[in-house]
């Protein structure tokens, strides 16, 4: 990502505050739907908020998907502490709409789920440092579904778990390219709005998510995330994918829209769509 050293905009805005410590414009990246900091599908190692290390940062936002026969929306927020700890949390609502009809549940049913995280950096620095050393954090997610009876009629195991994550992100500054890879240990069925593991399988499964992207300005970002997904209710659940651009509007306000591949959910299938989500961050 190309950008200018702190303390200095070349598009002509005011630099920051000489005791305000930021980090490059879009270093903070965006929300996952699961809060904390990353990309639209996939965590990433870096930490939230707009503030590097002398202080406390802070993003929230919102998030609205559109699919053929649900809709997705997440609120959250996430505090980065001297860029070091990440502590978030996210609201998950997916409304079946006609769907709840014929599963049902009842037309326009909303799965609710709360999602926890804490997230540390143990190594490394997203843009500094040693040119190949990617910045790697580990984190956890206690995850809360909210509808316990339809998971459990669906087969689920339980309705709250635990996913934990390894993740190596590196801006390649001279090249504007970022690039992402993730690790995770998790037992969700549909990143756990149905529940977690089946009474055949409450075994954790390893999952990989990767991303990579271009900055094609200083405010303008483009990429893709790939996510794979256990499969252990028998649903067909499928892996996602995305192809986003995000726009940093202002230094606070970005705004990132995706097409989002969400394959088979609940068995209905091909649910591709549109993602939107703001984020404001300081």
């Amino acid at each position: 990502m190309v950008g200018p050293s702190v303390g200095t905009d070349t598009d002509g805005d005011p630099p920051p505050p000489a005791n305000y410590n930021a980090k490059l414009l879009l270093t903070n990246a965006a929300s996952p739907i699961e809060g904390g900091s990353g990309g639209g599908i996939a965590s990433w190692a870096t930490i939230g908020g707009r503030q590097s290390d002398r202080g406390l940062g802070v993003q929230t936002h919102a998030t609205f998907i559109a699919l053929p026969d649900y809709q997705w929306t997440s609120f959250g927020v996430a505090l980065g502490i001297a860029d070091r700890v990440e502590l978030s949390y996210a609201r998950q609502n997916f409304d079946t709409q006609d769907v709840g009809t014929a599963l049902g549940i009842g037309k326009g049913y909303v799965l609710n789920q709360d999602v926890f995280g804490a997230k540390v950096r143990l190594a490394g620095d997203v843009v500094y440092g040693d040119p190949l050393m990617p910045q790697i954090s580990a984190g956890v997610q206690y995850k809360r579904a909210l509808d316990g009876p339809i998971a459990a009629a669906v087969g689920a195991a339980q309705d709250q778990g635990l996913d934990f994550t390894l993740s190596a992100t590196k801006l390649f500054l001279s090249h504007s390219v970022l690039v992402n890879t993730t690790a995770r240990l998790t037992k969700g069925n549909q990143n756990g709005l149905l529940g977690f593991g089946s009474a055949t399988d409450s075994d954790y499964s390893l999952q990989f998510e990767v991303s990579l992207a271009y900055q094609l300005s200083r405010r303008f970002v483009a990429g893709a995330e790939f996510r794979t997904k256990p499969d252990n209710l028998g649903l067909g659940e499928d892996n996602w994918f995305d192809i986003f651009a995000a726009y940093a509007v202002t230094d606070a306000v970005t705004l990132t829209t995706a097409y989002a591949d969400l394959g088979s959910i609940a068995t209905f299938e091909d649910q591709r769509g549109l993602f939107l989500q703001a984020q404001f961050a300081f």
